[in-house]
């Protein structure tokens, strides 16, 4: 017993455990991860608690790695859905509201009890320390004990079980997703072009602004029997070949500007080589292409930018970040040089500058420390987790700061993120279990159901609203209902089920707006029935 009792043995006996129950699959179905929280539950129902220093430390690795990842995309995706976005986040929490409204005055419960029992099902700590304040009673704390346990399980049963209980094909809805992503930006290829329009013959590349007028690049010049690296003041001669590089939009519009496709090629001469090379040289993180000079500096042409396993056209005003393969065309005597400029080091990707992440995090909780008072009644703030995610996306959307490049690479972000996961759910099961049987004794079932159906009855609602109205993909959808119940081990549950961004995205753009319309729905529920 005394063994069992040991904070880390307990910590990764529930892990263990966790997996070993996460992969038993009944008729194609499995927790996964979120196996954990169900263990741990078992574990602090017989007395084994994990310290809540743990479950901090899991919560802010998972939410850090979470906004890391997510912020690069974050601006795009609020431009594009943002509003939506947060109409579903302020419904969600609006029938939460309505429900313990309806149900104070149904079963006649106490305002401070009801306040903390919807603080607990929609699992928003921030939000029972503004009801706490409001109330000056602690039976918002006991509300909250209620009704968190169930909010937790709830929203991770029905995120793992939507899908098959609407018989959605998870493989098939991942494709989906992928291919969504993929098509925000062209596929890239190439042609071969004759010059033979005339308005174009004896001019430079510079002269007839082929890169501005066509989006495309031009990566080898063939005229008589040489081949060529192109110059901004590279002439092209009737009956050149060029090799253009680009979106078929931008292949269509060479054609117009320079002449017809050909089925030629354009052999390598002797001294020229086309190579991909890898950004690992932290300098140069955030610059623009332009910003670079390669063609000035190299003789160079970059004519794909392959990011996140995405091909990019590059542009001059296109920033490099760390980990981009530069497919570069070039004689091979500057090969070396720009190898060495760029870094190309693979074993670099998979190192982990711990000094971003740290401070990232620093940043991320004094954010979440400074509050703002409303009409000297009440403060609000975006507490830890809000500050952590915030200071996570911002900074991921600056890239870098002098010396400090503010991402890391695929394979860490993934390894902190796993590790974060794992050490929350086990902290925050095992404290939910610790007295669930007991809270159930003492408060009855209805308590239990209410806060039930405040976790349960705004996810069904937004489900019908995004079939009817919004129209959000299934991993936008959960994203989106995991932020407006603010709840991280809801989200936690969708990572399992996708390697797409998606769900932290839209996590992302719901978390903060949902805490703080909690918050304010809060003092409003308080002051109505007061």
């Amino acid at each position: 017993m005394e063994l069992i009792t040991n904070p880390i043995f307990a910590l990764f006996a529930i892990i263990s455990l966790g997996f070993i129950l996460g992969n038993i699959k009944i008729r194609g179905f499995s927790f996964d991860v979120s196996a954990v929280l169900f263990v741990a539950l078992a574990f602090g129902h017989f007395g084994v608690v994990v310290p809540q220093v743990i479950e901090r430390i899991g919560m802010v690795l998972f939410i850090f790695t979470v906004g890391i990842q997510a912020g690069p995309g974050f601006m795009n995706s609020f431009k594009k859905q943002g509003r939506n976005l947060a109409l579903m986040a302020s419904l969600i929490v609006l029938i939460g509201v309505l429900l313990a409204l309806a149900a104070m005055h149904i079963f006649d419960i106490d305002s401070a009890l009801m306040v903390g029992i919807l603080c607990g099902a929609l699992t928003s700590t921030p939000g029972l320390t503004v009801a706490i304040d409001a109330t000056a009673s602690p039976l918002a704390s006991i509300g909250y004990g209620i009704a968190y346990p169930v909010g937790v399980v709830g929203v991770i049963l029905f995120v793992r079980l939507l899908p098959r209980l609407l018989k959605i094909d998870i493989s098939y809805e991942n494709r989906k997703t992928e291919q969504a992503e993929r098509g925000s930006y062209p596929v890239i290829s190439f042609a071969h072009f004759e010059v033979d329009n005339v308005s174009v013959t004896g001019k430079s590349l510079n002269e007839i602004n082929l890169r501005s007028m066509t989006g495309a690049t031009v990566s080898r010049v063939q005229h008589n029997d040489s081949c060529i690296t192109p110059q901004f003041d590279t002439k092209l001669s009737q009956g050149d070949i060029i090799r253009a590089v680009g979106s078929e939009q931008a292949l269509a519009k060479v054609e117009v500007l320079i002449g017809p496709r050909v089925n030629k090629q354009i052999p390598l001469g002797k001294d020229y080589t086309v190579e991909q090379l890898l950004v690992t040289n932290k300098e140069l993180v955030g610059k623009s292409l332009n910003e670079l000079s390669l063609h000035h500096n190299f003789d160079a042409v970059v004519t794909r930018i392959r990011r996140s396993g995405i091909d990019i056209a590059p542009s001059p005003d296109l920033h490099i970040r760390f980990g981009d393969k530069l497919t570069v065309a070039c004689p091979k005597e500057s090969m070396l040089g720009l190898g060495s400029l760029l870094g190309n080091d693979e074993r670099l990707l998979s190192d982990t500058d711990f000094l971003p992440i740290a401070l990232g995090i620093v940043i991320g909780i004094l954010i979440g420390y400074l509050e703002i008072s409303f009409l000297g009644r009440f403060n609000l703030g975006l507490g830890l987790s809000g500050g952590v995610l915030i200071a996570a996306l911002v900074l991921s959307g600056i890239g870098r700061t002098g010396p400090i490049v503010w991402t890391m690479s695929g394979s860490a972000n993934q390894l902190l993120r796993q590790m974060g996961l794992l050490f929350f759910l086990a902290a925050v099961g095992t404290k939910a279990g610790e007295h669930l049987m007991e809270t159930i004794s003492q408060s009855g079932v209805t308590l239990l159901i209410i806060g039930f159906a405040i976790t349960i009855l705004p996810m069904l609602s937004a489900l019908i609203l995004n079939k009817y109205i919004f129209k959000f993909n299934l991993f936008e959808l959960l994203g989106a209902i995991t932020g407006g119940m603010t709840s991280t081990p809801g989200l936690a549950a969708c990572d399992t089920l996708t390697h797409s961004n998606t769900p932290g995205r839209a996590y992302a753009a719901v978390y903060p707006i949902a805490m703080v319309v909690l918050i304010i729905f809060v003092q409003i529920l308080v002051r109505l029935v007061s």
